[in-house]
């Protein structure tokens, strides 16, 4: 077998001292030491560093330092944080570690902290306390108007477009508003039974003049009716394997209170005190009726009040949140490997750009456009009074809503209709049962339409997600009722 020296030596007489000779140059034994003075170390003189810093001067903090106490040890200059973390950004670094690491390692890093090495506790209250939403809007506004000093921009026109990024949560931690409806239906009934039960208790035990009689009248809810029938609609296409219809109603459950439900226990203990009547707890003992029917409205004002919860983390503007991530809604992503239309917890990111740089962002919950873009133009509006005349979007955010907004805006639409390629068809212009393919006719404060039989139709307005018709692009004409 060779040996395996002879790849670090060269032909020489001596071959064994020449190579020594380039392991002790290389390596020396222990700390190695170098004359930086030697050395010409500087970051080049069009590093993006130096437009940073020189960007840096020119804004305004006072929005960030007004985040920061007088009092106490003074930390480290916040100015010096934000100019860090966002020349890690212009990098593609968003790890805090990573960013600590390269304060002590990368020269651009060392000029902009002056050889100062924050730590990642540093940066984690930075970021989380003192870099609100606020004070990023304030110092990016401040950017834009330096841009259009530049030439850059006008702030005249927005491109808009948005997309869905899947939240940090965990899997299955959905909640539905359709199971909500299902399971509070159910209840309500259970509630219902034991208000009969309670008033029974006490009527057939004599204590009905002493105590109140329960009242499940205020547990009576509008709307419920329409669940019920959506429910028992759902059972019967079950048997039959037929799809289920959305159970997504928005329903009233602020007057449904478990301090009633309260009452009645507050009302049973004290009869079982009266009466002498002891609680009883483990296995193998025998509960009385009244510690029975105690702990069954115990179990309903629980599940009320998680019930409750769950509605107001939900809102009326959507029908699914994450437990893990409450202002996550479930939607459909765009990455859906399966083909199985898997639905996922995520936001609805908004981005405004001119010219190709981005002037404002919206993150919303909602799982369509429609209602993502009154928001971005009344933050242009707010942060540039009114500059905007041109708005550049694709059909996602076609409505009567946004459409109406633009025109009493004096802002420019250039929206794609939902309809636009479906109105080149012959089908589209021939078909006589529609608005579009109809006369038009006003009468003082009336609007109608004039069918082919010389009839007239009047249109039904009907507020829907996105204004009060999201597909016909301009018309709130929803659904045409003969007179």
């Amino acid at each position: 077998m060779a040996n395996d020296n002879h790849l670090f030596s060269v032909p020489c007489y001596n071959g064994t001292m020449l190579t020594k000779d380039y392991y002790n140059d290389f390596f020396e034994i222990g700390q190695q030491k170098f004359n930086f003075s030697f050395f010409d170390l500087r970051l080049p003189d069009d590093d993006p560093v130096y437009t940073l810093k020189k960007v840096m001067e020119e804004l305004d903090f006072s929005g960030l330092l007004a985040c920061y106490s007088d009092k106490g040890r003074t930390g480290f200059n916040p100015i010096m944080l934000y100019s860090v973390v966002t020349y890690a950004n212009m990098r593609g670094v968003r790890s805090v570690d990573r960013i600590v690491d390269l304060c002590q390692r990368d020269l651009a890093f060392i000029w902009l902290t002056k050889g100062q090495k924050p730590q990642r506790d540093a940066f984690y209250d930075f970021k989380g306390k003192k870099l609100t939403g606020e004070v990023l809007d304030d110092l990016n506004y401040q950017f834009m108007r330096r841009l259009k000093k530049e030439g850059l921009i006008t702030l005249k026109e927005l491109y808009i477009d948005g997309i869905k990024i899947e939240a940090n949560a965990n899997r299955y931690t959905f909640v539905w508003r359709g199971s909500l409806n299902y399971h509070l239906a159910g209840l309500l009934d259970t509630i219902d039974a034991l208000y009969a039960k309670y008033n029974a208790f006490l009527h057939e035990n004599g204590y009905g003049p002493k105590y109140d009689l329960g009242d499940a009248h205020m547990f009576v809810i509008e709307g419920m009716d329409k669940i019920r029938k959506v429910i028992k609609e759902n059972r019967k296409r079950k048997l039959t394997k037929h799809k289920k219809i959305s159970n997504n109603t928005v329903i009233e459950i602020d007057n449904c209170s478990p301090l009633e439900i309260l009452k009645l226990q507050k009302n049973l203990l004290r009869i079982a005190d009266g009466e002498g009547t002891g609680f009883v707890l483990g296995k193998g003992k025998h509960k009385p009726e009244i510690q029975k029917l105690y702990e069954e409205l115990e179990a309903c004002g629980r599940r009320l009040m998680e019930y409750k919860e769950c509605f107001a983390v939900m809102g009326k503007d959507r029908n699914s949140y994450s437990k893990t991530d409450l202002e996550a809604t479930f939607m459909r992503m765009k990455e859906d490997h399966m083909l199985n239309g898997q639905l996922k917890p995520a936001y609805n990111v908004q981005i405004a750009v001119e010219n190709y740089f981005i002037v404002h962002s919206y993150i919303s919950n909602d799982r369509t456009d429609y209602n993502t873009l009154i928001p971005v133009l009344k933050k242009h509006q707010e942060a540039f009074e009114d500059t905007l005349e041109a708005v550049t979007a694709d059909s996602g955010y076609c409505s009567e809503k946004n459409l109406l907004y633009l025109k009493e805006k004096g802002i420019q639409s250039y929206i794609k209709l939902q309809d636009h390629e479906k109105r080149k068809t012959r089908a589209y212009k021939e078909d006589i049962g529609k608005y579009y393919n109809m006369t038009y006719a006003a009468f003082e404060d009336e609007h109608y339409y004039i069918c082919h039989d010389g009839r007239e139709l009047y249109p039904d307005r009907k507020q829907s997600a996105g204004g009060l018709h999201p597909d016909v692009g301009g018309l709130w004409l929803r659904r045409l009722q003969r007179l």
